[in-house]
């Protein structure tokens, strides 16, 4: 369990990072000469955060089906 622990805490990191880094993206690209490349930046956390998310939405799924799985064997 502390590694789900871990992986959600990451998760609130990731997240405020992808905040912060949407809202430098759009005070660089309202400048009168944008910065394009900067319109990457927030890929990195935002792709972080899918893996991250799709690991917590599937743990459910997970405990259920190992608990599923452990009462079919015991009978």
């Amino acid at each position: 369990m502390k590694g789900n622990k871990w992986v959600r805490q990451i998760h609130r990191w990731l997240a405020m990072a992808f905040t912060v880094t949407v809202i430098v993206t759009t005070i660089a690209l309202v400048q009168e000469e944008p910065v394009v490349w900067v319109s990457y930046v927030p890929l990195l956390p935002l792709a972080l955060l899918l893996f991250t998310g799709l690991y917590l939405f599937v743990l459910p799924y997970a405990a259920k089906w190992r608990s599923g799985r452990d009462t079919a064997r015991g009978k």
